[in-house]
């Protein structure tokens, strides 16, 4: 692809480090942006830079917020004691949009993956094993992708925590094997929640 401008294509080459977005998105991208009032870029650029210097992550949950403690696990209405388990924290939105689910989250950061080189250790695994063994828990909710990765993920976290009175459960599998739970229609999802079972028995019939 050709530039008539350095500056144009130094845009174009950043924006295509984003995810989904090609060369020719890119560029339509910036090219939209050149059309705009600079005070719409200047806003756009200030909104990703606080974005970035000023965001937090829960002490807690470890979801993103902007405090220390993100505004679901400071919620006195939510139930403390009951946390499902997801990988980010798009799953989280994608919970939260079922208005089904009245506890908290831990987000673990990712799944485990060897090919992709991410063990236990990269994700918050420790800090929910925690929880469990300080006796803040009564359920543990799994709610990742039913995946290879997220099945594995499931049962280390599983293994770890399962000679504490902890109850786990995973969501009924009206998700389809191999979808993220960000694509989940939010019927499907909330039903889910609901209609979960003893993670024990999703062991025996994988």
């Amino acid at each position: 692809m050709e530039f008539s401008s350095k500056l144009l294509e130094k845009a174009v080459n950043e924006m295509a480090q984003l995810p989904g977005i090609g060369k020719r998105t890119a560029l339509r991208l910036v090219l939209h942006l050149l059309k705009q009032p600079v005070e719409q870029t200047a806003f756009l650029s200030e909104a990703l830079v606080m974005m970035r210097n000023e965001i937090k992550t829960c002490v807690s949950c470890h979801n993103i917020s902007d405090v220390e403690v993100c505004e679901i696990c400071a919620n006195e209405k939510r139930n403390t004691r009951l946390i499902c388990v997801v990988e980010d924290v798009r799953d989280v939105m994608a919970i939260e949009n079922t208005g089904q689910f009245k506890g908290i989250y831990h987000v673990l950061g990712g799944k485990i993956s060897p090919i992709d080189g991410i063990g236990p250790g990269q994700l918050t695994i420790a800090s929910l094993v925690e929880k469990v063994r300080l006796g803040k828990v009564t359920e543990i909710i799994f709610a990742l992708s039913s995946t290879m990765e997220g099945d594995t993920t499931n049962f280390y976290i599983y293994k770890q925590i399962k000679e504490f009175d902890v109850k786990t459960s995973a969501i009924a599998r009206g998700i389809s094997v191999g979808d993220e739970l960000e694509y989940a229609d939010e019927v499907t999802l909330g039903r889910s929640i609901i209609n979960r079972i003893p993670f024990e028995n999703t062991m025996k019939s994988s």
